[in-house]
């Protein structure tokens, strides 16, 4: 993506604004030294796509579908799998009409049965009396429509005899992996978890977490790796919400610094390791003490049903707008991408209750989002070039501060009530805001609406609805000089 902000040539020529997706950090670096490098880690092409997508659906069917489980013994029989309507297209449109712009199956979970008639098992769609591709259908439909297409393949295999045997059982999901990474176009994004299971031979199986991403890097290199993978992180919980102060730029493990070492600094296929679920990965204190640093961004995954799964006596279940509103101001409006999971039913279809769920919450959003309340309003800036920039609803322009603070100032065209604040970081040029406040004019004193942490890609704050004509932004902390690609006001029907 081409950049409109032309930087001072003095700061290219001293190599202040050097980027990459991962920075080590040398025993003679000082504290500032290394802040300013965390400012200046930014996304890889790849994990800047997925970054805008902000919100990618997952679709758990399967044999749990049917069986009316969330966790399958491997054991059934594949003549059980009959959905007798299946339209992955249906699912697609509804999906895209919703928001989403990435939709992910699971073309296998734990119990083994494969939603393609793969080569290397019989538990697949192949006995079944469907006999169709799963995979091929969604993958079809995906690219029909424009929406990016992801699978999920379980690491642990319940039906697989050889599961529990290492060699063995990773060459057959390598074997596995390949299927889909070769006869479906393009993939967007592969997601593992790290569910880990006894086999047979009552041991536990070491997954070759790296060959499977070598694998993944050189079939479909532009797809991120998810969820036990090098390129996006699990946020902690499968609640939907994320931190209230959300870095992506983390410090990086040992073995990652290895990897990425052993590759000179290349895109490297490291295996992610240590606890990634803490509240605070990425302040200052922990930046401080790491020994390099990696642009890892949070994925938010939760279930619009209580269950991952299908179950009809959820129908009744399906998360309310305002639930699910929530979870979208906690998750895209806290610096995650959202993966929300929409199961479909025995039919092979998205259930009534899921789309009329799905439709009220896309236009509850419209009516907050569809107009900046401060898209015309003048905008003057502390210091730095390009303030305007910020409303230009153009996200690859940008404001960058002449300093580490700053305060943009807005007047608006006339008195407006407003209670949603929108703040977009360039994350191309790196995350560097670290705490803000936005303050309203009441007569001659500046008041408080609201304050924030970390931006990032997206923050979203709520707060009672205030009236108006001027108001600021002062940005307080920052890693480097920050840069701001949007600012909008909203008001929210109904709020107070």
């Amino acid at each position: 993506m081409k950049k409109c902000l032309i930087l001072p040539l003095a700061l290219l020529a001293t190599g202040v604004f050097a980027q990459s997706n991962h920075v080590l950090i040398q025993p003679g670096d000082s504290k500032a030294d290394i802040i300013r490098k965390a400012a200046n880690v930014v996304p890889s092409p790849r994990q800047l796509r997925w970054q805008e997508l902000e919100l990618t659906a997952f679709a758990h069917f399967g044999m749990n579908t049917f069986t009316n489980r969330e966790w399958g013994t491997g054991k059934e029989d594949p003549r059980t799998f009959n959905p007798d309507q299946l339209d992955a297209r249906q699912w697609v449109r509804v999906l895209k009409e919703a928001g989403f712009k990435q939709l992910i199956i699971t073309a296998k979970h734990h119990d083994g049965f494969c939603l393609w008639p793969s080569a290397y098992t019989e538990h697949s769609v192949k006995n079944s009396p469907y006999k169709g591709d799963v995979v091929k259908a969604v993958a079809d439909a995906c690219h029909e429509y424009g929406v990016g297409f992801g699978v999920y393949l379980s690491p642990w295999d319940r039906n697989n005899p050889d599961y529990g045997d290492s060699e063995k059982y990773n060459t057959y999901f390598m074997n596995q992996l390949t299927e889909l990474l070769t006869h479906y176009g393009r993939v967007d994004e592969v997601w593992f978890d790290g569910a880990n299971g006894e086999g047979p031979n009552g041991r536990k199986p070491v997954y070759d977490f790296n060959a499977w991403y070598a694998l993944i890097r050189k079939l479909q290199p532009a797809a991120v790796i998810a969820i036990m993978g090098p390129d996006v992180r699990w946020v902690g919980t499968e609640s939907g919400y994320g931190r209230t102060t959300e870095w992506s730029v983390i410090p990086a493990d040992a073995n990652m610094l290895k990897k990425i070492a052993d590759n000179s600094q290349k895109d490297a296929a490291y295996a992610p390791a240590g606890d990634k679920t803490a509240e605070d990965l990425g302040s200052r204190d922990k930046i401080l003490a790491a020994q390099g640093l990696v642009w890892y961004p949070a994925e938010a995954d939760v279930s619009i049903r209580p269950g991952w799964f299908y179950h009809a006596d959820q129908d009744s279940e399906v998360k309310s707008v305002d639930k699910l509103m929530d979870i979208y101001f906690s998750s895209v409006g806290r610096n995650c991408t959202l993966l929300m999971n929409i199961p479909p039913n025995t039919h092979g279809l998205i259930s009534d209750s899921d789309v009329t769920r799905l439709r009220a919450w896309a236009l509850a959003r419209n009516a907050i989002f569809a107009h900046n309340l401060a898209a015309h309003a003048h905008v003057t800036a502390s210091s730095g070039q390009h303030a305007a920039a910020v409303l230009d609803d153009k996200y690859e322009t940008y404001y960058l501060s002449g300093d580490t603070t700053a305060t943009l100032q807005f007047t608006l065209a006339k008195p407006t009530a407003f209670n949603v604040l929108l703040l977009q970081e360039e994350i191309t040029v790196g995350q560097r805001i670290e705490s803000f406040v936005l303050e309203y004019k009441d007569g001659d004193d500046w008041k408080e609406i609201t304050r924030g942490t970390t931006v990032g890609y997206k923050r979203l704050l709520r707060f009672p609805s205030v009236t108006a004509g001027e108001v600021r932004l002062r940005i307080l902390s920052s890693r480097t000089e920050p840069t701001l690609a949007a600012f909008g006001l909203y008001a929210a029907p109904g709020a107070e």
